[in-house]
């Protein structure tokens, strides 16, 4: 037999067993996805350069990851280092400014972590992106939002809060896995209800986190949210909470149990088609205690990585579609694409907006 006959073989085998196993659409249907939508999770990132304040362990910076995470920004340390770490925000505004779907983003500042007694803790922090920097530098680009990000240790968490709300913070973001915060601890209700008097969503990552050196995944346990909830904080959960169990149950199991105790409770669907968490999309995108509980959102720049690549899902898409969502440049209209092909429901795509009360 000749290797063109084997090769020819082969191809008409994986043919055969697609046609087999194909299940198609991973939710109810596929959708056309709206236009004018907001990234509600988008990070930025920062190593000082142009005073910006920012800083990285000398872990991450010492890392494989370090280089790895300015690649899939657009940049290099170099490029960083002469233009200031600004220029990975207008990186962002430039990429949505040539999105069809995309219309806008909400940049994540990211606190560094504090102790007990309200001291910052460096040698604790894997990463600072100062309130600040996202504040004012969001301002020289119509497509971004300031997402603020407060500690509630810090001893000016209140003002800091007051600060934020007043220079257009549109959320509040959390990640305790590496900021040492567990959501839970009763001391932190005058925090909740500032948030509540102020308006601020929180947005805080649920579930393990694996992107840094030091992380301590019990504090992404889903029930440890229920004190805020309970405070009246609108919390959005990041990721549906997809990653990792708490107390042998999976995280997003738990949180779907809190769905219909917690109005205020919202999920966002960012990172949801990468490999390692794809598992979970029947349940996200088909499960009632979500209906209306779902928003938009990337984490990016990992739609920049082969995490997510639609060439995951040759048996959900037809040949054709995967093939136009694979070849499609701009990775927020590719991200949409996919999402809204796999069953993501049109209200998805439309809730960020007005969830963080975003005028059109």
């Amino acid at each position: 037999m000749t290797p063109f006959l084997i090769i020819f073989g082969f191809i008409v085998a994986l043919f055969l067993l697609r046609l087999v196993m194909f299940r198609g659409v991973i939710g109810e249907e596929a959708v056309e996805p709206p236009k004018g939508i907001i990234d509600m999770h988008c990070h930025t990132a920062g190593i000082g350069a142009g005073g910006s304040g920012a800083w990285i362990s000398d872990a991450l910076r010492n890392s494989w990851k370090f280089g790895l995470y300015l690649k899939i920004f657009g940049s290099n340390e170099k490029k960083v280092n002469e233009e200031g770490d600004e220029l990975l925000m207008g990186i962002i505004a430039k990429s949505i400014q040539e999105s069809e779907y995309v219309d806008g983003a909400v940049i994540l500042a990211m606190d560094a972590p504090y102790t007990a007694e309200g001291e910052l803790d460096r040698e604790g922090g894997e990463v600072f992106v100062p309130n600040r920097f996202v504040g004012e530098g969001v301002k020289n680009f119509p497509e971004l939002y300031f997402a603020s990000s407060v500690h509630p240790n810090r001893r000016d968490a209140l003002e800091e809060l007051e600060w934020s709300k007043e220079n257009g913070a549109v959320l509040v973001k959390w990640l305790p896995n590496i900021q040492n915060i567990d959501p839970s601890e009763k001391r932190y209700e005058e925090y909740y209800r500032k948030l509540v008097e102020l308006d601020l969503p929180l947005l805080t990552h649920v579930g393990d986190e694996d992107s840094f050196s030091q992380t301590n995944n019990t504090l992404g346990d889903p029930r440890l949210l229920r004190f805020a909830l309970e405070c009246g904080v609108k919390v959005i959960a990041a990721h549906v909470a997809s990653s990792g169990e708490s107390e042998g149950q999976d995280n997003v199991e738990r949180l779907l149990e809190m769905m219909p105790e917690f109005p205020n409770l919202v999920a966002d669907i960012s990172t949801l088609t990468q490999s390692n968490r794809r598992k979970y999309l029947p349940v996200v995108l088909n499960n009632e205690r979500l209906n209306g509980r779902l928003m938009y959102g990337t984490d990016y720049p990992l739609t920049n990585t082969p995490l997510v690549t639609p060439l995951q899902y040759p048996l959900n898409l037809k040949l054709g579609e995967l093939w136009r969502i694979f070849r499609t440049k701009n990775s927020w209209d590719r991200d949409v694409k996919l999402k809204a092909a796999l069953g993501a429901k049109k209200e998805v795509f439309e809730m960020s907006r007005g969830f963080l009360g975003i005028a059109d």
